[in-house]
């Protein structure tokens, strides 16, 4: 039986820490002596060592206990704290490439950029962008529909940002927070195509829009202009279907109208276009080519 102070010179550590472990229940006594003094069997030097590696990873007390208490505990502890320690990283990254921003830009710029900046959180969260979404799509959506709409539409900042990307990130930060310019509420966002009169099915345009952007993304990728083709048939019955009527040349031409006259979030489109990158066009801007696309099908039945 070994005296607290035995325990320690064998673990190389203080009488404190085998205090203060004791004293947390991470290690156990195996007696007490005729004075009242702690005493430890061997077994309590392999805990001890156990406990000071654990803690070496600085995993917190309680979770140390999970682990002596279990030992199959430790792969979830391990893995929580890979979670944390990532949640950490990126904040750290986000952080470093706002302060590039700032001490790149030019001085007159700076109060504005400390300003958008700090209304963002480190890492950030899209939690805004998604309230946006979901006050703008038309209510009663199936919860189906309107989660694979906002998945397509809210763009996940970069794990390792550029000093642009977290400006574009604060900026669409900013556009979805503010007063909605020039209209008297959120719902005169919504585009004029979307709120037509009795019968209106938006799920089944909503669903129909997501099949036509996916369409219409390899031409966008490959940067081939607008064109006639299975994009576009998609696009336009998605509109004709959600209204309960045909795809026809005077629909085409109605719903051209109706399109160019919509007050777009272009805006909005251009500052993700940042955040996705190359590689995955937006929905905006596949809308954008689908558009053009039906234009210039109405120009050449025309001619």
């Amino acid at each position: 039986m070994w005296s607290i102070g035995e325990l320690a010179g064998h673990a190389g550590v203080t009488v404190k820490t085998v205090r203060f472990y004791s004293d947390r229940g991470l290690l156990p006594e195996a007696g007490r002596s005729a004075g009242g003094h702690r005493r430890y069997g061997p077994e309590a030097l392999d805990r001890l060592r156990l406990i000071r590696s654990l803690r070496t990873l600085d995993l917190p007390v309680p979770d140390v206990g999970r682990v002596l208490d279990s030992e199959d505990a430790l792969e979830d502890v391990v893995a929580g704290q890979l979670r944390e320690l990532g949640t950490q990283l990126a904040a750290l990254r986000w952080r470093e490439a706002a302060l590039q921003l700032v001490r790149d830009c030019p001085a007159g710029e700076r109060a504005d950029r400390l300003r958008l900046i700090g209304a963002v959180s480190a890492p950030p969260s899209t939690a805004a962008l998604a309230r946006f979404w979901r006050r703008w799509l038309p209510p009663r959506l199936p919860a189906r529909v309107l989660s694979a709409v906002v998945d397509q539409a809210v763009p996940e900042p970069p794990a390792d940002p550029t000093p642009a990307q977290v400006l574009a990130f604060a900026r669409l930060h900013a556009l979805v927070s503010g007063p909605c310019t020039g209209a008297s509420g959120v719902s005169d966002w919504q585009p004029a195509a979307h709120r037509t009169g009795g019968g209106y099915r938006p799920a089944v345009l909503y669903e129909g829009l997501g099949e036509a952007y996916a369409l219409a993304s390899p031409d966008l990728r490959a940067q081939r202009q607008p064109y006639d083709g299975e994009a576009l048939d998609c696009f336009v019955a998605a509109y004709a279907r959600s209204r309960g009527t045909r795809d026809t040349p005077a629909f085409r031409r109605e719903l051209s109208g109706q399109l160019a006259a919509d007050p777009r979030i272009d805006l909005y489109w251009q500052l993700a276009a940042e955040l996705y990158g190359p590689s995955r066009p937006t929905p905006g801007a596949a809308h954008d080519w689908l558009c053009a696309a039906l234009d210039a099908g109405i120009a050449r039945s025309a001619a």
